[in-house]
């Protein structure tokens, strides 16, 4: 790879610049918040701690079958009488029951998320008609699971979301646990149900094919949360998003340079797309999953020149086309 180095000495200088950012439009659709829908978030944490015994279990596992099979994944245990065992003995577990204890204090009043929830699913059934809206549980997995989409139903793991200043934490780098707030709950599961609208072109495995998916969906969650900041969309401090702004010159220059957007090797792909702390192949201070914040930039500037629906959007299997088609020229430093 060419230039690497001078690059980043540029870059680990100029990155501790701000600069302001793209401009956020805030507006929510009369048309979409006046469907007629409701979304009702079903507490299972609290029906499933208060069972006393096995058989509490097994009706509640006959309540909600959907849950029984996506989320506590049935099909794996040889009976359903050795799944409630293991449910009896993990709701009676003095930790879990504490944990749980927690979550309720914390999230005592969920009607916010609620709401936002609701006006995102309207916003997905408006864009999207045949989208059947799921049923939607939270529960305390004993961050086993923290948020589980499929078609008919989503599960928000509540312990997954405790403060960042709660005893309880998940086992995850601190880069990534910054990212389970409450605030981010409804973007990511926006962001996950735009995969089964997102088509791709499955002989296409070149970084700029990922980077555009990765474009497509972040812009597909922005449309449905027009008031939603970027931050708890893509998962940056408003100081990275910030400074990924200011340096897209050079962040640009250096995926030109070393020619990445039609590499193919997964592990070259991994350094702009994967999880970390930071794009060391840039930098030390630029943040990881650059790529993936590239595409995004691309991605906007395809449907404001193009002037392209989001079904359009999320319809076009070809990275190629919309790359070449968005005009796309990184904004020069404010």
């Amino acid at each position: 790879m060419k230039n690497i180095g001078a690059l980043a000495v540029i870059l680990a200088i100029i990155f501790f610049q701000s600069c302001g950012q793209k401009e956020d439009s805030c507006s929510l659709n009369s048309e979409i918040l006046d469907q007629d829908l409701d979304v009702e978030i079903l507490r299972l944490e609290k029906e499933f701690f208060e069972a006393k015994n096995a058989e509490d279990f097994e009706f509640l596992l006959e309540k909600y079958p959907e849950f029984t099979k996506n989320y506590l994944q049935a099909d794996l245990y040889q009976s359903m009488d050795s799944l409630v065992a293991d449910l009896v003995q993990i709701h009676q577990d003095s930790s879990m029951r504490v944990l749980n204890d927690s979550v309720q204090v914390e999230f005592a009043d969920f009607s916010e998320v609620e709401e936002e929830l609701e006006n995102a699913l309207k916003a997905i059934k408006y864009y999207f008609p045949q989208f059947e809206i799921p049923k939607v549980y939270t529960f305390v997995s004993g961050f086993n699971s923290d948020l589980v989409v499929t078609e008919d139903l989503i599960v928000i793991g509540l312990d997954y979301f405790l403060p960042a200043s709660h005893s309880f934490q998940p086992d995850l780098p601190r880069y990534m646990a910054d990212r389970y707030e409450k605030e981010y709950i409804v973007p990511m599961i926006v962001t996950a149900i735009s995969s089964r609208f997102n088509q791709t072109d499955p002989k296409d495995n070149t970084l700029l094919a990922e980077m555009i998916y990765y474009g497509k969906a972040y812009h597909f969650t922005k449309a449905i949360l027009p008031c939603t900041s970027d931050q708890f969309i893509i998962g940056y401090t408003p100081e990275q998003i910030s400074e990924s702004f200011a340096n897209e010159e050079f962040i640009w220059a250096h995926f030109v340079e070393n020619e990445l957007l039609y590499e193919t090797n997964p592990f070259e792909i991994r350094k702009y797309m994967g999880e970390a702390p930071f794009t060391d192949a840039i930098s030390t201070v630029a943040p990881g999953r650059l790529g993936r914040w590239l595409g995004w930039n691309i991605v906007d500037d395809y449907v404001f020149n193009q002037e392209v629906s989001l079904p359009m959007l999320m319809a076009n299997p070809d990275a190629e086309q919309i790359f070449r088609q968005s005009g796309y020229r990184p904004r020069p430093p404010a």
